[in-house]
């Protein structure tokens, strides 16, 4: 488990579910009588009930997401959402965050199309995000990373909404490496941008984005594609799995508990332990 959680250490919510199962493990092999079977029993409980908080929370993040953006937006048809990385059930229990958000509308009808960055170097968005929207017959369009702001400025996006694996007390987010830069243009562009999280990926202890620590994957993955070397041999790689958006940039914050501007998030939880 403590090899589990040093794999992604930019993510706060695998962290806070291994050492509650650690603690959960740690009390009950103490009680009177336990058994191997009864502590096997007893994870697998744990670990369905897990399962269907994760889902549940990932459909209210949908919905109240979902309405929000309707609401805000003033738009009477449909909308166009843009995301980033996998957020759906491929990355989650179930449903998803930021593509829960998508489900919902397009479940309401209120979904004209989605635009799903390609995400490299791992290509998150071309592998697995555009399988479940092709999967489901959800309207959608992948782009590669650099073509996010001519998309925007040609095509309808009306809400940017990306996942996130850790957000700070100030609003600040650390997620998938080009997010950043996807507010960036949002915000040039005048179109809101939101990230949907359950509150278990949001951690009030760190004051602000520049505490967290971020990954740094292999250089290879930007180097090779299917084992076949295609960048310039000698040349030096910085691969960061990882970028913090300044909550400055952020609209809004979806959680199952509503939907918070970045400043209002720690009072907003805290209402909401």
């Amino acid at each position: 488990m403590d090899h589990l959680i040093s794999a992604r250490p930019t993510a706060v919510n695998m962290k806070r579910a291994g050492d509650e199962l650690i603690s959960f493990l740690t009390q009950r092999a103490e009680q009177p009588g336990v058994t191997i079977q009864g502590l096997t029993e007893s994870v697998i409980q744990w670990a369905e009930s897990l399962l269907e908080k994760d889902v549940k929370d990932n459909r209210m993040i949908g919905d109240l997401g979902a309405q929000h953006i309707l609401q805000t937006t003033g738009i009477t048809g449909g909308v166009g959402i843009m995301t980033h990385c996998n957020t759906g059930s491929l990355a989650t229990a179930g449903y998803g965050t930021a593509l829960g958000v998508v489900r919902s509308l397009h479940a309401l009808g209120r979904l004209s199309h989605v635009f799903c960055t390609e995400t490299r170097p791992y290509n998150q968005g071309s592998r697995l995000t555009a399988y479940e929207l092709v999967y489901e017959k959800i309207p959608a369009t992948l782009i590669t990373d650099s073509m996010a702001a001519v998309t925007m400025r040609e095509r309808q996006v009306n809400a940017v909404v990306v996942g996130a694996d850790r957000v700070v007390a100030n609003g600040d987010t650390a997620n998938k490496v080009g997010t950043y830069q996807l507010a960036v243009i949002a915000k040039y562009h005048g179109i809101p941008f939101y990230v949907a999280a359950p509150s278990t990926s949001c951690d009030l202890s760190l004051p602000t984005g520049t505490s967290i620590v971020i990954e740094e994957r292999p250089s290879h993955e930007l180097t090779d594609i299917n084992g076949v070397r295609v960048a310039a041999p000698g040349i030096q790689v910085w691969n960061p799995a990882f970028d913090v958006t300044p909550n400055e940039l952020i609209t809004g914050i979806i959680t199952e508990h509503g939907v918070f501007k970045p400043e209002e998030l720690k009072d907003g939880l805290s209402r909401n332990p």
